[in-house]
């Protein structure tokens, strides 16, 4: 299934070109052309959900050995310090593309790379964590 007006449909259907690095049956994974980083990758479901809450359990939980698959790749292939993985979902969260996707960004100390937050205070934890349990 797929949405004719996203752009990252139209790259799984091969209407958009881009260099995969990756695929099976359910995903691809191709080259940010606008990376954070040398060998930055997006992993891609083939079948299109808008965020992670229209993803279905048995495609989410293929993604995430993906994902690992490709940061040990790139820590093969770059030597990086580290990696991160990296999904967003709605506006104000950072998506700018409404059709699920993963970033694996190879990092190294000093790049400039920011994905990073300023630690808020420590609220009661038990409090927080019994609101998110009633929706669980």
């Amino acid at each position: 299934m797929a949405d004719e007006n996203c752009v990252f449909c139209k790259i799984i259907a091969g209407e958009i070109p881009s260099t995969a690095v990756y695929e099976d049956d359910d995903f691809r994974a191709i080259l940010d052309v606008n990376p954070a980083a040398r060998g930055h990758v997006i992993i891609l479901p083939k079948k299109h959900a808008a965020n992670i809450f229209e993803l279905d359990e048995a495609e989410a939980s293929k993604v995430f050995p993906i994902a690992k698959k490709i940061a040990t790749a790139l820590m093969k292939t770059y030597n990086c310090d580290g990696v991160n993985i990296l999904q967003n979902n709605g506006e104000a969260a950072g998506q700018t593309v409404f059709h699920l996707h993963v970033h694996v960004v190879p990092r190294y100390y000093g790049d400039g790379v920011n994905i990073m937050w300023k630690p808020g205070e420590t609220p009661d934890l038990q409090a927080v964590a019994d609101e998110i349990k009633k929706n669980l």
